[in-house]
């Protein structure tokens, strides 16, 4: 290689490295900045239940007196005497009770039927599927406003209106046309030889749904149940029409504890954010589920 040509190699060389070192330390810095920018985003959205949680732990007569970040400057301020005042109140303590018996049944009910239903529409014939699961889909559009009047006068006739029976039927047939949908495109993608090798080897359609179908469906299948919970749980409009007004879900014995704001901001504060940190909780749960569910697909 001639002088000139190594120089030009080496001026190449050169200027492929600092290339390089540049286009590392402009994807650091990117990088820093966009995880600088998230945890700001992040600390921003939690603001709201910082200040719950914070509002929660005060004394009614600071609250009355200053912002929930008056904490910081003053500590002796948090108290746990609302939390205690809150266990003693009757009435947000049956609504909690009457929630997680409104909730449960709907989800899980919702997640087996609409398990149950997707597997049939998505690997079994029957006449009309096509047609039947177009009504599905069309249900899916329609808006639970309209369907509120001539379902409480149906309820009324049949003597399930105010029970907590009527809320967790009405929960159960709007929240099955939208697990239907999804489980049913989930389920459909499964490999068709998979169960026709299941088949071969003797399983029936439950044994090959519950022993197939199912641990494959496990990432759907828990979105679903987080979906199903967050939404019942978080209901007031359904529960304020169809709930027993003498024992409520706690969404409405909040709203009904606000009328009296002045009286009781000590179980107010206390008990919205007791009502926000339990779907929190289920969601973390049902995520590591759902986690373990996608490894568990990517394996099979």
């Amino acid at each position: 290689m001639s002088a000139d040509g190594a120089v030009a190699a080496e001026a190449t060389a050169a200027g492929k490295a600092e290339r390089s070192a540049a286009s590392r330390v402009a994807g650091a810095v990117s990088g820093g900045l966009m995880r600088v920018f998230l945890l700001v985003v992040g600390l921003l959205w939690l603001v709201p239940t910082i200040g719950l949680a914070l509002s929660s732990l005060r004394a009614p007569a600071d609250i009355s007196a200053g912002g929930w970040w008056e904490v910081f400057s003053v500590p002796a301020q948090i108290t746990f005497e609302n939390y205690s005042h809150l266990l003693q109140d009757e009435t947000i303590t049956n609504s909690l009770l009457s929630t997680v018996a409104i909730t449960v049944p709907s989800t899980l009910l919702v997640v087996v039927i609409g398990s149950l239903a997707g597997y049939a529409f998505a690997w079994m014939d029957f006449p009309g599927r096509d047609w039947w699961f177009l009504g599905v889909v069309g249900l899916l559009v329609v808006p639970v406003q309209v369907a509120l009047l001539p379902v409480s006068q149906l309820f009324g006739t049949i003597g399930i209106f105010e029970t907590t029976l009527g809320v967790i039927l009405f929960h159960v047939a709007f929240g099955l046309p939208f697990a239907i949908f999804l489980l049913r495109n989930f389920f459909a993608e499964i490999p068709r030889e998979l169960l026709e090798a299941a088949r071969l080897d003797g399983a029936g359609e439950l044994r090959l749904f519950f022993r197939v179908v199912m641990p494959l469906g496990g990432p759907a299948i828990a979105s679903l149940g987080i979906f199903q919970f967050l939404w019942v749980w978080n209901d007031m409009l359904v529960a304020l029409i169809f709930a027993d007004s003498k024992n409520p879900p706690i969404t409405v014995a909040l709203q009904q504890q606000v009328r009296h704001f002045g009286d009781n901001v000590s179980i107010l504060a206390p008990g919205a954010f007791l009502s926000m940190v339990i779907p929190l909780a289920v969601f973390f749960a049902f995520q590591r589920q759902f986690v373990s569910g996608v490894m568990a697909g990517a394996v099979k």
